[in-house]
């Protein structure tokens, strides 16, 4: 398979969990719905490990200013964040009635879509150049895709939506990592403006998303999960490299 085909393919797996993540919200007795704080702390420290380790580095190889579009991929979230969509927690937003504005969800899909749109963008750039990188960035963006889809269906439900629009929103966001994929393949030269961009949203989804949902937690085990996020990463890495995938 090309380099296109796999980002293309591994786009739609990470666009499909964000359908899984919808569909544990919009299924009745879908079952225990704690497991999903587990994953946001992993993909926490996941994406950290990735953006600090890899995309940094690669960013910087390939562009020698690249930490300016590292700190605008980072402020692009956070405005889209805090001026499209009123702050709200991931996997928090479960209503079955409307407490909220249905203009509000839509703003939220938007702002969501922004983040998704940058998953597969980061995934078709980490593939440009190289396997190894391409799967890495593959598994930091799935690891945080189920908890994403579960929040906009969450948010659907809340402003009184059906069950069927809350999903058609979590698969709005699928697309959106496809749409991702597919401009970054056809604009391949760019790759290091695409790289350091991912890497500022990277660290700003994990660091400003992802880890304060972790801090909420009372106990040591979600704590102990980001740990093996990064733990993960090495792992990954590792075997990685020794299948020689560069």
């Amino acid at each position: 398979m090309s380099v296109f085909e796999w980002s293309l393919l591994l786009g739609a797996v990470a666009g499909l969990a964000d359908v899984a993540g919808g569909l544990v919200v919009t299924i009745p007795k879908a079952g225990n719905r704690a497991f999903l704080k587990y994953f946001l702390a992993i993909g926490a420290g996941f994406m950290l490990a990735t953006a600090f380790v890899r995309m940094l580095p690669e960013s910087l190889e390939k562009l020698p200013h690249a930490f300016f579009f590292v700190l605008l991929g980072y402020f692009v979230v956070h405005l889209s964040e805090h001026t499209l969509v009123p702050h709200f927690h991931f996997g928090e937003e479960e209503h079955h009635e409307a407490l909220i504005h249905p203009s509000v969800s839509f703003l939220a899909l938007g702002g969501l879509a922004i983040h998704t749109f940058f998953d597969g963008v980061t995934i078709a750039s980490g593939f440009i150049i190289g396997p190894a990188l391409g799967l890495l960035l593959f598994f930091a963006v799935l690891l945080h895709k189920l908890p994403e889809g579960f929040t906009m269906a969450s948010v659907m439900l809340a402003a009184g939506h059906s069950r069927t629009t809350a999903l058609v929103a979590a698969g709005g966001l699928g697309a959106a990592t496809i749409l991702g994929v597919l401009l970054t393949s056809f604009f391949s030269e760019h790759v290091g403006y695409a790289l350091a961009l991912s890497a500022g949203v990277t660290i700003y989804v994990a660091a400003s998303d992802l880890i304060p949902e972790v801090n909420r937690e009372r106990g040591p085990g979600v704590a102990w999960a980001v740990f093996g996020g990064v733990v993960l990463y090495g792992v990954a890495d590792w075997l990685f490299t020794s299948m020689g995938l560069h």
